[in-house]
């Protein structure tokens, strides 16, 4: 009786999407590879994923919160794809993003009038399949914080929207989401402690990460990647653009 369970609890493990609680899951969606290969240990699949949302949640602008992602940006907008950045609070620094592999012409600034308009220009940026990565950004302030109490239904159809586009897809969020309910496979917390990036992974495929993983190799030119401190609305962008949807 004993050998029976045995075997269909084996059965269930090898079925796609099913893990076992305290082990990594085994690559359902396509990773690539972050450039930090102890943060890469800790990720299913070996790197940061495709095909799925995930979330970074952390307080302020420019503690290399995109920086350390760099090297997966520049493969997701391999093949001619775009890397949508979604209502930003900075312009990128385009030194930077060359310096890492991102081509310019590629890159393309989102400047949504609302918060519903940032919603429904992440999610098209999805289906267009336009877009190798879409960066979201929701703001860090407390009011918009509880705003995303009710985004449920909106992180949802942003998930089922990079699944169907199999493209990178990372929603910023405010750490006070933590305690809020999400549909993103994965979920990490990046914060700076002694003049380090940490990363926390609350929620992944597998058990939390408790221990933080210091990311110490950005280098000066990737830690500006998101910290030109110009607001979007005072340096035009060749490939900016704002709207409001009617």
């Amino acid at each position: 009786m004993k050998s029976a369970v045995k075997e269909r609890v084996a059965a269930l493990a090898r079925l796609p999407g099913v893990w076992r609680g305290g082990e990594l899951e085994n690559a359902v969606h396509p990773a690539v590879a972050t450039g930090h290969a102890a943060l890469d240990r800790e990720l299913p699949g070996g790197g940061w994923p495709t095909g799925t949302l995930s979330e970074v949640l952390h307080d302020g602008v420019g503690i290399g919160e995109v920086a350390f992602l760099a090297n997966a940006l520049a493969r997701a907008s391999e093949g001619d794809r775009l890397v949508a950045w979604i209502n930003a609070p900075h312009l990128p620094y385009a030194p930077a993003l060359a310096q890492a592999g991102i081509a310019l012409e590629r890159c393309l600034v989102v400047r949504p009038a609302n918060r519903e308009d940032a919603l429904w220009a992440a999610e098209q940026a999805m289906r267009s399949g336009a877009c190798g990565a879409v960066l979201l950004w929701f703001g860090l302030r407390q009011a918009q914080a509880r705003a995303e109490r009710n985004d449920y239904a909106s992180m949802r159809r942003l998930q089922m929207a990079a699944e169907a586009a199999r493209a990178m897809a990372v929603c910023f969020r405010s750490t006070q989401a933590e305690a809020l309910s999400t549909p993103a496979h994965l979920r990490i917390v990046a914060f700076r402690e002694d003049g380090v990036l940490k990363i926390r992974i609350p929620k992944r495929r597998g058990p939390p990460l408790v221990t933080p993983v210091p990311i110490s190799a950005l280098g000066y030119r990737a830690r500006k990647v998101e910290t030109a401190r110009v607001p979007l609305h005072a340096v035009p962008s060749p490939r900016s653009f704002a709207f409001t949807v009617s």
